[in-house]
């Protein structure tokens, strides 16, 4: 709490909500948490603000430094690189799905499939569609949330890519990682190459199921 309340302290406490957060405190927390990042903040690239942003970014790293653990795998206790979150201000990572049923797809639907390799049926809003594909944001079953919307069921997908936040070390562009999508219902360790990467914001193609660990030193 007391490092939040020095994060705080040097935003330049405008509570413009352009980073997408509701005020600078709750931008601050986010930061702290790893899942936002100082870019987010237009007002800290002005002259007079170097100064503190200087200093949130040696604290941040410091912290974060000292705080990282890298994330586990619940079903095979595989470790990741790093633990994917959502864009700001989005409910869950997006996903690029390629879709191979036959119903008639449109923004803002949602759709019921089973991602290739994945026991977990998944509820998708869909976001865009482009070139066939599909990008969505994973969400629970309407009934249970107690939503009145129906769900197209459009039977297995293949995950093709997912863009989120990343929480953890920083990867370079190219890097085949592995990765845990926070929103993974069966907290299963992903690999795949990161093909983009603006401050902690990444694209990551190639997604498999399939992990490896490192080869032991003896």
């Amino acid at each position: 709490m007391e490092k939040t309340k020095n994060i705080q302290e040097l935003l330049p406490g405008f509570n413009c909500r352009a980073c997408g957060s509701r005020n600078c405190s709750e931008f601050s927390v986010k930061l702290e948490a790893g899942i936002a990042n100082l870019g987010a903040c237009p007002v800290l690239l002005q002259d007079r603000f170097q100064e503190n942003k200087a200093t949130l970014a040696e604290i941040l790293n410091d912290y974060r430094g000292k705080k990282h653990q890298k994330p586990q795998g619940l079903i095979d206790g595989v470790q990741a690189d790093f633990c994917l979150h959502p864009l700001l201000g989005e409910s869950s990572c997006r996903e690029t799905l390629a879709c191979f049923s036959s119903a008639k797809l449109e923004e803002g639907q949602i759709i019921r499939y089973r991602p290739l390799g994945c026991p977990i049926t998944h509820f998708g809003r869909i976001i865009s569609i482009n070139q066939g594909l599909l990008d969505v944001w994973v969400i629970g079953p309407c009934k249970l949330l107690g939503r009145e919307e129906s769900a197209t069921n459009v039977g297995i997908c293949m995950v093709l890519s997912f863009q989120g936040t990343i929480a953890g070390e920083r990867p370079r562009v190219g890097q085949t990682v592995k990765f845990l999508p926070a929103h993974c219902m069966m907290g299963k360790v992903h690999s795949g190459i990161i093909v983009q990467l603006e401050d902690n914001r990444t694209r990551i193609d190639c997604i498999d199921l399939k992990v490896w660990e490192h080869c032991r030193e003896f």
